[in-house]
């Protein structure tokens, strides 16, 4: 059985504790990882305190952060194999799909290695002549990162890299389900030569890990991705140390079909936003709002692809549908199920767990019109589907944005004007037109309403993670003048 280890001022430690990690595929225990419990966090915390403060990293010019980026980025690029191997024996995530992902996270790296250099301040023309007054931009801080098993390299590259762009330190807290390519991925932080503090990575549970770590006193910033429910415990936790919080949530995206639209194109587009990486996307095109006229026709292209999905072992490269990452989220998606079917929803294909080991569940399809199902509401976070339809343009808007989430959307129409008046009315940080779950470290990732807030991708990112400092200079040799009154 393998061993890992957590990554905490420079060195490779255990933990307080250890616990088994299980393989989705068969569901036995494959992994021991290190529990990090509150004195792990401690020690996390004030190395990347004292590594913000002093020492080798404060004193690096924004060009040398670039270049350990860079170097970084390599590694990433030289290692993805082996990193998408331990992801997908982790987390159960196809291997066709994590190779794949890896490699490109790489360039998210590079991105913010060539970023490092030019977050810039600013010189304001202020309103007293005898004064200049500037802008710097400085590191927020000792940021915490709080991130999820699925896309784990993903979504920790999206906040270590503009985080190190910035000049900041951080803790990363990888999921206890399915630790491992992040704890991996420390070896190539140390290889590349980052000094000793900067970027710790640690896994535990919530109660004795993660709560410690988003109320530590010496936080400054917290980055967090995974579900609403979690949050709001991060930001009470916050109310504890005031640290500012960017939250990347989960979804209910609507995925707008219209008649005009290529069938065969669009139905491949669903299929990449609710069956691909097993429907455990928080992107996930949930809810299909296809126009009435054309729902039967598009009904029978989504089932016939549905039905012929090769669902395996995640290892096998002709794998196109894994298993869900935990019997937890196994359990949820049945049980979510049970309810919409109870609640008036028509199954149309799937519904059921294969006779296997692992935690596996076929990808299915529900018909929702005319029922009040649970499963139009409620996040699944498997490869389930479910389905409205419309008459006009205004009625799917309307289901479009009636959600509490608001992260991504899209529509597939070949009317511009349309698909332009739809940009703009959908509620959703995200709008694919004709494509779906396309991402670039250019372009910013975020939502609205229980989506979170903040973005991540982008030069935002990196500007997020700085703060401002005001310096005024007095350019006269006169005396000061009256002290009581205000300059």
């Amino acid at each position: 059985m393998q061993r890992f280890q957590c990554y905490i001022n420079g060195e490779f430690a255990d933990g307080e504790a250890r616990f088994e990690s299980i393989d989705p595929a068969t569901g036995l225990a494959w992994a021991e990882m290190p529990e990090a419990r509150e004195a792990d966090v401690d020690r996390a915390v004030e190395a990347a305190r004292n590594a913000l403060d002093g020492g080798p990293w404060a004193k690096l010019s924004a060009t040398q952060r670039g270049k350990l980026l860079y170097k970084l980025a390599d590694l990433v690029a030289e290692n993805a194999g082996k990193l998408a191997e331990l992801e997908t024996r982790d987390t159960g995530k196809i291997i066709r799909e994590t190779s794949a992902q890896i490699a490109y996270v790489a360039d998210y790296y590079r991105y913010y290695a060539g970023i490092a250099d030019k977050i810039e301040g600013s010189y304001l023309p202020i309103d007293k002549p005898d004064m200049d007054v500037w802008l710097r931009r400085e590191p927020i801080g000792v940021v915490a990162m709080v991130v999820p098993w699925n896309s784990q390299l993903f979504l920790s590259a999206v906040k270590i890299g503009p985080a190190l762009a910035a000049g900041c330190t951080m803790v990363v807290k990888a999921s206890e389900d399915g630790p491992a390519p992040l704890l991996e991925f420390a070896r190539l932080v140390h290889e590349a030569g980052f000094p000793a503090g900067v970027v710790n990575i640690i896994t535990g549970f919530g109660p004795s890990c993660g709560a410690a770590l988003s109320r530590h006193p010496q936080v400054d910033h917290i980055a967090f991705t995974g579900g609403p429910e979690t949050a709001r415990h991060v930001v009470r936790n916050s109310a504890e140390n005031l640290a500012s919080t960017s939250l990347e949530l989960g979804g209910k995206s609507p995925f707008i079909v219209f008649a005009d639209t290529d069938l065969d194109s669009a139905a491949n587009a669903q299929v990449a936003g609710i069956f691909a990486a097993t429907g455990q996307s928080c992107v996930a095109g949930s809810r299909l709002i296809v126009e009435r006229s054309i729902k039967d026709r598009f009904l029978q292209i989504l089932k016939a692809k549905a039905e012929a999905i090769r669902i395996g072992s995640p290892l096998d490269m002709a794998t196109e549908v894994g298993p869900l990452a935990t019997q937890r989220q196994c359990d949820h998606v049945k049980a979510l199920v049970a309810r919409s079917l109870a609640a008036g929803a028509t199954l149309v294909t799937g519904g059921t767990a294969p006779e296997a080991a692992g935690f596996y569940y076929q990808p299915t399809i529900l018909d929702c019109d005319g029922s009040a199902s649970p499963s139009l509401d409620n996040e699944f976070f498997g490869p389930v589907l479910s389905v409205l339809s419309f008459e006009t343009e205004a009625e799917a808007l309307r289901l479009a944005n009636d959600t509490r989430y608001g992260l991504a959307a899209g529509v597939f129409t070949q009317n511009l004007t349309r698909a332009h008046r739809l940009m703009k009315g959908i509620h959703a940080g995200i709008v694919w037109v004709n494509t779906y779950r396309a991402v670039s470290p250019i372009a910013p990732f975020g939502g609205f309403g229980l989506s979170g807030h903040g973005r991540e991708g982008g030069l935002q990112a990196a500007l997020d993670y700085t703060r401002t400092k005001t310096v005024w200079l007095r350019t006269s040799d006169d005396p000061i003048p009256d002290p009581f009154v205000m300059r």
